[in-house]
């Protein structure tokens, strides 16, 4: 550490303080000591702003703010993606936040999770560090729930889900839905034809041409008297509940099969859910199989029944905006604006598809079914300034 001084001085000596600088950045980079070369860069910075190197700046102008900004910025990038690259997660992260590279970050953070470090310690920290950015940050919902899913089992990673990924515009949710429908497929999948072959009621040969929850349902009889169940009946709602916002056919089939599935529940094992999905089973074989286009009109006509006017007067919006969802997704933009035009006023708590972003707006829907006419004539009985100007925007 000596020779480093004395070199600092001889530079400085000869060659000024400037120079001086820069040698000790080129040597901290090679040290790899990241966080000193952080600190560095910002005085650099400073001094060519012409601003004190160390303690306060005062109160300068915005445009020398906005450069030192934009140094500080370029030292985050500086230090931040080598620490990535080390594996240095959580210190990474604490420069690499202020950029917008969170794609690159993402692909970065997929990479070390494919190669965790030998050392069984330094690989759970890892781990931890990548599910921390990944998942509670935000920077890929997806990978932090597989991770999840892998090193912590299914409920956690249920639990993560209902903390972090629901807060989430749907756009950005539908990955992560993906992954957590699609373990659960697979986990009730196996689950279920290994019982079947356990207890002798499908016979072994069949059992093996059968690659899904329903083929192996119908194999079995439907084992609608049968009291077992094959999956934890909690987890199965709460995905049923995530994956309605999804917007993936093949997502889409997978949650079906699950909620087939749930229909052949024993009913003191479930539990109710929020109207119109009381009966989360029926329910939610209803809503993703009109997704999917089978039962449409039985799907649509039990939803309709759900919007009871005791509802629509506690302001209860979920019945509404769930057919209101599946009209839209299901080209029949008509329909579901008058349902929209009926539905309760805004109340304090909005629907899951509301939050999600997932909904279309009355406008919207207007558009798609040419009823702005019909929006403008409500918007006048309502008092509603406001959209019945956005309808004439839309001309």
């Amino acid at each position: 550490m000596t020779d480093v001084f004395d070199s600092l001085t001889t530079t400085a000596e000869s060659d000024g303080a400037h120079a001086m600088l820069e040698e000790l950045a080129q040597s901290l980079r090679a040290r790899h000591r990241w966080h000193a070369l952080f600190d560095l860069r910002l005085m650099q910075a400073r001094i060519k702003l012409g601003l004190s190197p160390t303690g306060d700046i005062g109160n300068p102008d915005e445009a020398v703010r906005e450069q030192l900004d934009l140094a500080s910025l370029n030292a985050c990038r500086e230090v931040g993606w080598p620490l990535l690259e080390a594996g240095e997660v959580s210190a990474a992260w604490m420069y690499l936040r202020a950029t917008s590279a969170q794609t690159e970050i993402a692909k970065k953070l997929a990479e070390l999770a494919a190669s965790p470090p030998d050392d069984e310690e330094a690989a759970m920290t890892q781990l931890q560090d990548i599910i921390q950015v990944a998942l509670w940050e935000g920077v890929d919902p997806a990978l932090g729930i597989r991770l999840v899913i892998e090193s912590q089992g299914t409920c956690n990673s249920i639990t993560a889900f209902d903390q972090t990924i629901t807060r989430l515009p749907g756009r950005q949710q539908q990955r992560a839905i993906a992954v957590l429908v699609r373990h659960l497929n697979k986990e009730l999948c196996e689950a279920l034809r290994n019982d079947l072959a356990q207890r002798n009621i499908v016979d072994k040969k069949n059992l093996s041409k059968a690659n899904s929850i329903t083929e192996l349902l119908e194999l079995a009889g439907g084992l609608q008297d049968d009291t077992s169940f094959h999956v934890d009946v909690s987890h199965l709602q709460s995905v049923l509940r995530f994956a309605r916002i999804s917007t993936e056919l093949e997502v889409i089939h997978l949650a079906w099969e699950l909620a087939v599935y749930a229909c052949r529940l024993p009913e003191n094992v479930t539990y109710p859910g929020e109207p119109p999905f009381e009966n989360v089973g029926e329910a939610s074989r209803l809503f993703f199989g009109a997704l999917l286009e089978k039962d449409v009109d039985k799907a649509l006509t039990f939803f309709r029944e759900a919007i009871t006017p005791e509802r629509i007067s506690n302001g209860e919006v979920l019945p509404s905006d769930t057919l209101i969802f599946l009209l839209s997704r299901l080209g029949r933009s008509a329909e579901a604006v008058q349902v929209a035009l009926a539905r309760p006023p805004q109340s304090n708590m909005p629907s899951m598809f509301q939050a999600a972003g997932m909904l279309p707006s009355l406008i919207e829907l207007a558009v798609a079914a040419n009823k702005l006419d019909d929006v403008r004539h409500a918007c006048r009985e309502r008092g509603d300034e406001i959209t019945f100007a956005a309808t004439w925007l839309q001309q």
